[in-house]
């Protein structure tokens, strides 16, 4: 009898292991289509926009821009700033931001690394309206990141109301991040390896399936709406010789350096930004108006950087510029979008990094053409490898950006080219500038993914998830006394108490620093580093 009703548990459990594995499928399926129309919904918003501003979409905004006054293109970015400005007062007053900007894709990959943080939906709304009315009035930078934030939102909303567990409110996470990507570029394989590479950190069997049933379910939807056209008009760019393959590497290497100068003027940018608000004693919420008064008046001499840019991509890929152009517009579109960003505009540096990487790369193509004794592929076929490669250096995802180019090209030859010029960029910008464009942000708030998961555990994992309280507690601690405030992580906790060679210490709060409020053990502290170490390794190889 004892042994029937163990095989009875053990078959309940396989089964409702099971049943938990169809429920994700099911609800990946739906946070999919959710993202999908949600990425859709966005990206007509933005046109709408951009047609009371210019008078024309995403696909006509160079032309309309070209065509109106100096004054009238300086204008539009200015006006925006303030909207975005009174939108940014608007949702810190009702609670919907937690912060003096809108959020994105690092909001998302620090809601997976923290446990149990979730991504807010209001959050999502506030961004995307954002977004829409700062892309639209022609701010420097990409939708891409604010649809994946949307899609995440949905995801974190529908794991709430489903009450699912922690590790596959993560998993959920993805298939929004995937759907919104998948949906943007109709690459269904990419935005699977841009959930796994990016957003989850995460390769394991178990989250491949969800994370991909919403992917294809984005691109589906996308394709259903708006046909099955890819991102961009891909020229036909001739053959590609065995010689163009290493000579990728020296584009690889252009555009590393290209990432790197984008990135290390963003965080300028934003440090400059914070400075002035607080020399002009003026609230952050009021960066969108200077930002909007210097995107303006270089968007006022060169409309193609303003918005996400896609026109000007494409007149790269089709080799339509000249090389001075190529060159001009590749400064002045870092130096927009790293003042889009610093000055709290909403957007992403997806379509940026293609951008700077087409221009680079058509440019190289050219000078190219001039100069090499051989044949070699035309600009067209440069610009398509430097698209890829800056974009895989600045996002940190060089698997994903090159599945992107791959489906939108079907050319394995191409993509030899482009898996050596995405290797060279990533290396360059690792070395130069340290980190990609997401892990920076997340590091200037105190993060540090690159330990991989037994680090994230240290930072992620504070205090006070640790600590015995004592909520009765008046005990007062002598001035010299060691302690732990209650927001220190747990990799600081076990630093401090090594160097004091303590087994254990209080525990205060910054706003009363001597009143005792728990205790931690050191044993305490490592059985908590421990379990989340396991549980982390199960989630990884499951």
């Amino acid at each position: 009898m004892l042994k029937i009703v163990v095989k009875l548990r053990a078959w309940a459990g396989r089964a409702a292991a099971r049943l938990g594995r169809a429920k994700l499928w099911a609800l990946g399926v739906f946070v999919g289509a959710l993202a999908a129309y949600a990425t859709l919904v966005l990206r007509l918003a933005i046109d709408s926009v951009s047609y009371v501003f210019f008078g024309a979409g995403e696909t006509g905004l160079v032309g309309a821009a070209s065509e109106m006054s100096f004054g009238r293109v300086w204008a539009v970015p200015v006006a925006g700033g303030v909207i975005v400005a009174l939108l940014l007062f608007g949702a810190r007053r009702l609670g919907w931001l937690d912060s003096r900007r809108p959020h994105g894709v690092a909001d998302v990959i620090e809601a997976r690394a923290v446990d149990g943080r979730h991504v807010s939906f209001r959050t999502g709304l506030a961004s995307s309206l954002i977004t829409a009315v700062s892309l639209g009035a022609g701010a420097s930078a990409g939708r891409e990141g604010p649809a994946v934030h949307l899609g995440a939102s949905i995801a974190s909303f529908v794991s709430r109301q489903t009450g699912l567990r922690t590790v596959d409110m993560r998993t959920l996470l993805g298939c929004g991040a995937a759907a919104a990507v998948a949906a943007s570029f109709n690459a269904p394989i990419a935005g699977v390896l841009f959930a796994l590479e990016v957003v989850l950190g995460n390769y394991a069997l178990s989250i491949i399936g969800p994370v991909t049933v919403a992917s294809v379910t984005g691109a589906l939807i996308a394709r259903f709406h708006l046909g099955d056209f890819p991102a961009f008009a891909i020229p036909d760019y001739g053959v590609a010789g065995v010689i163009d393959t290493p000579i990728a590497l020296a584009l690889g290497i252009i555009c590393g350096l290209v990432a790197a100068g984008f990135m290390s003027a963003a965080a300028a940018a934003g440090r400059i930004a914070d400075r002035t608000a607080e020399r002009l004693h003026t609230p952050y919420e009021c960066l969108p108006i200077i930002g909007g008064v210097v995107v303006g008046a270089i968007g006022a001499f060169a409309p193609e950087i303003l918005s996400v840019g896609y026109e000007a991509t494409d007149a790269a890929l089709q080799n339509a510029l000249p090389l001075g152009a190529l060159v001009a517009f590749l400064v002045l579109k870092a130096v927009a979008t790293a003042v889009t960003l610093a000055c709290r505009f909403g957007g992403g540096v997806f379509s940026p990094g293609l951008y700077l990487g087409a221009m680079a790369g058509a440019a190289f193509g050219i000078v190219l053409q001039n100069i090499a004794p051989l044949e070699t592929a035309s600009p067209s076929f440069y610009a398509i490898v430097g698209m890829g490669a800056a974009g895989g250096a600045i996002l940190g995802a060089p698997i994903s950006t090159t599945l992107i180019v791959f489906e939108l090209t079907g050319d394995y030859q191409m993509t030899m080219s482009l898996l050596v010029a995405v290797a060279a960029a990533t290396l360059i910008a690792e070395a130069t500038f340290g980190k990609s464009f997401f892990h920076a942000q997340l590091a200037g708030r105190g993060y540090d993914l690159s330990d991989g998961p037994q680090g994230v555990i240290l930072q992620t994992i504070r205090v006070h998830d640790v600590m015995t309280a004592l909520p009765e507690s008046e005990e007062r601690l002598p001035e010299e006394a060691e302690r732990l405030f209650q927001d220190q992580t747990l990799g600081q906790a076990l630093a401090r108490m090594e160097k004091a060679e303590a087994d254990g210490l209080p525990v205060v709060d910054r706003s009363e620093p001597d009143l005792q409020l728990g205790y931690i053990s050191q044993y305490k502290a490592l059985k908590a580093y421990n379990r989340a170490l396991v549980d982390s390794h199960v989630e990884h190889h499951r």
